[in-house]
């Protein structure tokens, strides 16, 4: 994993776009979120306005699973619940663990905008301009309970995962692993992948792990496909900054949390599951050979000779 401090720019924003590779930048100018976004601010500027949280009793949060439910708290009462290690109030149990992912006012229609949802913290905060403007999609306000572990990932969409408060671990697989991570969607069915169940997935193994320590006031550029695992090791606040680096075209307009497939991928799919079916019409003997004809064509056709 690259760091890379704020004097060492040739320019940043170049080598951001071109390297395709995560990379964590230091010394940025967030502005002043770094120092104000205390609990008791948050909870002051949030005030009494209600937020749905995800609410686990256990620290890996399983999003195939749904091992979470979904509850309303007040804002403030959220942030001082997420600080805490035991609960006097609760709702499963005295150590379960809180997640908020900010939303859009209508989440069927409106993406999720830090300067939209909490207009107040808009001055407290900066966003790195490695794109232009119209290229803007989201930023996500995230809050995370001490040892929260969400579920490794990939999204669409290039973005910066913004430290502001608190520390964070994250564990990164290249998209070119996508075979060794037992997908379900966009996201991987091995949840402990410190200590993963190799009798179960015995291709996580060869799946080559990047890692990086976020303290507050990083920034970890997470290029769109890569997947990601994301580690609270305290109380903390995030902002994740998305943006289209694609043509827009090529992006779901009914997207409003940057994890549809782009258009052409869904279309491919589509196509794939029907050659599939119609594939399923032979024998097996037939079905095997042809199939392994259809993955050779699509290795030469398709596979990029261009990556490592």
């Amino acid at each position: 994993m690259v760091t890379l401090a704020e004097s060492e720019r040739v320019p940043v924003s170049l080598q951001v776009v071109r390297l395709r590779s995560p990379l964590v930048l230091e010394g940025i100018d967030l502005g002043p979120c770094t120092r104000k976004w205390t609990p008791d601010y948050l909870g002051h500027v949030g005030g009494a306005r209600e937020v749905k949280v995800h609410v686990a009793s256990v620290a890996q949060m399983d999003f195939i699973s749904k091992n979470f439910v979904y509850r309303t708290l007040p804002f403030d009462k959220l942030v001082q619940r997420a600080t805490e290690e035991k609960h006097k109030e609760f709702f499963i149990s005295e150590d379960e663990k809180y997640y908020l992912r900010s939303l859009g006012e209508d989440p069927r229609k409106d993406v999720a905008d830090i300067r939209k949802q909490f207009p107040l913290l808009e001055e407290d905060i900066k966003f790195p301009k490695f794109f232009k403007e119209e290229q803007f999609f989201s930023s996500v306000f995230r809050i995370s309970s001490p040892g929260l572990q969400l579920w490794t990932h990939y999204d669409v969409m290039d973005n910066f995962l913004i430290q502001v408060t608190g520390k964070k671990r994250v564990v990164l697989f290249s998209p070119r692993d996508a075979q060794y991570l037992y997908l379900a969607g966009t996201k991987s069915e091995v949840l402990d992948i410190d200590n993963p169940d190799l009798t179960k997935y015995p291709l996580f193994a060869k799946a080559r792990r990047y890692e990086c320590s976020l303290e507050a006031g990083d920034v970890l550029f997470i290029p769109a496909l890569w997947f990601h695992n994301v580690i609270s090791e305290e109380f903390g606040v995030g902002v994740n900054v998305f943006w289209k680096h694609l043509p827009p075209e090529c992006y779901d307009k009914t997207d409003t949390y940057g994890n549809k497939d782009p258009t052409a991928a869904s279309r491919a799919a589509q196509i794939l599951d029907r050659a599939l079916k119609t594939l399923s019409e032979l024998p097996e003997e037939y079905r095997d050979f042809y199939a392994r004809r259809m993955v050779l064509h699509i290795q030469d056709r398709a596979y990029s000779k261009n990556f490592e």
